[in-house]
């Protein structure tokens, strides 16, 4: 089946040679490139920080994303300041303003609100109103730190709003006097 008739050409010595030289210089750029690029993605990849940024970082990537946390039932409950309350529930919303809420240090979106009085603030706070969830949406909050919440947030505004203080126990009253005799 081979062509009897048709002819080779012959090629000239230069020609050879420029060939080979070609067939492995092409490559050899090809792989000069590829390496030039795994070089800027890897110095991309080096961590300038120091080790304890770094290691700060790592350990908030991996922290669980919930924890749990068991509590005694039978345990005296803590009360929280306004400002602790504000600072973990309500400055989500009240900061920015979200969906209408007024926002914290601002008098002019507290002018009206004032006038309504501490009272029907504190109502309001546990009830709900609006767009606001009963208790702020934590329900695990007591009537005083609701109130303490209020009058921080109510005096940020302007408001001379007294926070109310805990009933003291009726053991302690009950000692005070014993004590004097």
């Amino acid at each position: 089946m081979a062509d009897s008739d048709a002819k080779m050409t012959k090629a000239t010595p230069q020609e050879v040679l420029v060939s080979v030289v070609l067939g492995l210089v092409a490559p050899l750029i090809a792989i000069v490139l590829i390496l030039f690029l795994v070089n800027s993605i890897q110095s991309e990849q080096v961590d300038a920080d120091k080790p304890e940024v770094a290691e700060k970082a790592i350990l908030k990537n991996i922290a669980p994303v919930a924890k749990l946390e068991a509590l005694d039932a039978n345990a005296p409950k803590v009360e929280k300041s306004g400002e602790e309350v504000f600072n973990e529930v309500c400055t989500s919303c009240h900061t920015p303003g979200a969906l209408g809420a007024p926002k914290f240090n601002s008098k002019g979106d507290w002018a009206a609100r004032l006038g309504q009085g501490f009272n029907k603030l504190t109502a309001n706070a546990i009830n709900g109103i609006r767009a606001m969830p009963p208790r702020g949406g934590n329900p695990d909050l007591s009537d005083l730190e609701i109130a303490r919440t209020v009058a921080y947030m109510a005096n940020s505004a302007g408001a001379s709003f007294k926070a109310p203080e805990p009933a003291a126990p009726a053991a302690a009253k009950e000692a005070a006097p014993q004590a004097g005799k």
